[in-house]
């Protein structure tokens, strides 16, 4: 296992790939790991010196005491591009992923050559909401909150034809440090970047879940309306995307990072 030192704590990594190719960063979403990055290596493996992380709080990364901003997410990449030795790097994320790489986007563009952005909002749901899952996850843990969020992770008929990835997932949320997962609940909670986006200028590509509810594709329409030049597709799967319809956000992700031809959703 790799570490990387990061203010107040440290970040569990992975570098995998070809290395000397062109650095790409993935980035997790709220309630899960690197591991949920794995439908996705053998496609980019080939072309991409991979960097996998837990973001602060989740997976084996360290659990500093919250809550956290998404100031203290995105300055754990420009740490973890340092300790790695990496100038610059494309950088992927879900859902949180997306919202520390829209940080990325406007406060480290220096460090960014393009961004992917997927099933996020630069603004989510208001406060009451995420305070009464902080409230719940602290009272009863992880487990009290997983069934309903992977209902809104994925489609009805993606959890009935898939429940080993279904068991996976479950787990992957449950075994989460509620204290990590609290505390990136707050930087969710207390972030609005809708006017901070219009100041990306690295090439970038939404990805939208035709079936999300948590961050529905109006939300990428919204973004495209902000960032000059984004491009946007549409995928047939709920908030997890990556997963759901991974043949499809492999061809998106690897045709917009390599150059290829992408159609508009």
């Amino acid at each position: 296992m790799s570490f990387a030192p990061v203010s107040g704590t440290q970040l569990h990594y992975r570098m995998e790939g070809t290395r000397g190719s062109p650095a790409l960063v993935l980035s997790n979403s709220l309630g899960a790991e690197l591991a949920m990055w794995e439908p996705q290596l053998a496609a980019l493996r080939p072309h991409f010196c991979i960097v996998r992380y837990d973001t602060r709080g989740h997976g084996r990364s360290g659990v500093p005491p919250g809550p956290y901003t998404m100031d203290d997410l995105g300055r754990d990449v420009v740490a973890l591009l340092d300790h790695v030795q990496t100038e610059r790097a494309s950088f992927c994320g879900v859902s949180l992923g997306g919202m520390t790489g829209m940080w990325l986007g406007v406060h480290a563009s220096s460090r960014i050559d393009k961004l992917v952005l997927a099933n996020t909002a630069p603004r989510m749901a208001p406060p009451d909401m995420w305070n009464q899952r902080i409230e719940k996850v602290n009272a009863s843990g992880m487990a009290a909150i997983s069934d309903a969020v992977l209902a809104r992770w994925f489609t009805a008929d993606f959890i009935a034809r898939e429940p080993s990835t279904l068991a996976q997932m479950k787990a992957m949320m449950e075994r989460q440090p509620a204290a990590g997962y609290v505390a990136c609940c707050a930087a969710v909670r207390d972030m609005d970047q809708r006017e901070d986006v219009a100041r990306i200028r690295a090439p970038t590509l939404l990805i939208a879940g035709t079936h999300d509810a948590a961050t529905p594709p109006s939300d990428a329409a919204f973004l495209a309306s902000r960032i000059t030049g984004a491009r946007a597709v549409e995928l047939p799967a709920a908030h997890i995307s990556n997963v759901e319809a991974a043949a499809a956000f492999n061809a998106a992700l690897t045709s917009f990072l390599l150059d290829k031809e992408l159609s508009r959703s």
